[in-house]
């Protein structure tokens, strides 16, 4: 058995959710429901489901274009639920982020068998609990970080921001991303919100903007974390 989580359910047929809610209540999960695209996003964004059950027939938009939406911050398993059982459609939302592809009518036991399998698989690709760059050792556990054995004192968006930086350590993480994944898609354009931050860090890292060593800017496009 997997552990209790929070599941999305985006799905417009009221009939449904109920049911769905009743079958993953059952299991020990909390349940969130929307009835279109739209506040399916939204309660994507605020709530950071640990898994979406998505319908792709919704009455604002294509089922698609939710799991587009979410893909640009997030990558929460995805179980698209559909009538639609045409080898495209379900190419379609595999090739767009989902992650399985159930046809209604459907099995109550298939459903949440696969789910589980999403659940599981998701606890396994789980970053490592404790990142270390040299002198730089972050634990995500315990959320702190120290420099040298220092410890860094980090507020929690400091140091999720520098945990993001260092899970892709080396490599360039773009200001939307850095904003959508710590603040929400509400702040992707905070570019000036995000700067304060990085500049908060930097000081906590000892850094210097000039002549970094950790952290290096890309005007206008983000940031990348020393890989040492």
């Amino acid at each position: 058995m997997t552990a209790a989580a929070r599941i999305l359910i985006v799905e417009d047929e009221a009939p449904i959710r109920r049911f769905l809610r009743v079958a993953l209540e059952t299991e020990g999960h909390l349940v969130s429901e929307a009835g279109t695209a739209r506040d399916g996003i939204a309660l994507a964004a605020r709530e950071a489901p640990a898994a979406i059950i998505l319908d792709l027939g919704l009455p604002d938009a294509d089922g698609i274009s939710v799991l587009k939406a979410v893909r640009e911050w997030s990558q929460v398993p995805v179980l698209v639920l559909s009538v639609r059982s045409d080898e495209a459609g379900k190419i379609a939302a595999l090739d767009a982020g989902a992650q399985d592809y159930v046809t209604k009518p459907f099995s109550t036991g298939e459903l949440l068998a696969r789910l589980r399998g999403l659940l599981r698989d998701r606890a396994r690709d789980a970053a490592p609990a404790v990142l270390t760059l040299g002198p730089l050792i972050i634990d995500a556990a315990d959320h702190r970080a120290s420099l040298s054995g220092e410890d860094l004192k980090l507020t929690r968006k400091e140091f999720d921001l520098l945990w993001l930086l260092a899970g892709h350590a080396g490599r360039l993480v773009t200001q939307d991303m850095l904003l959508k994944e710590i603040w929400g898609p509400a702040h992707a354009e905070d570019n000036q919100y995000l700067r304060v931050y990085i500049r908060q860090l930097r000081a906590k890292l000892g850094d210097d903007a000039a002549d970094p060593r950790w952290i290096f800017t890309e005007p206008g496009v983000g940031y990348r974390l020393a890989d040492r």
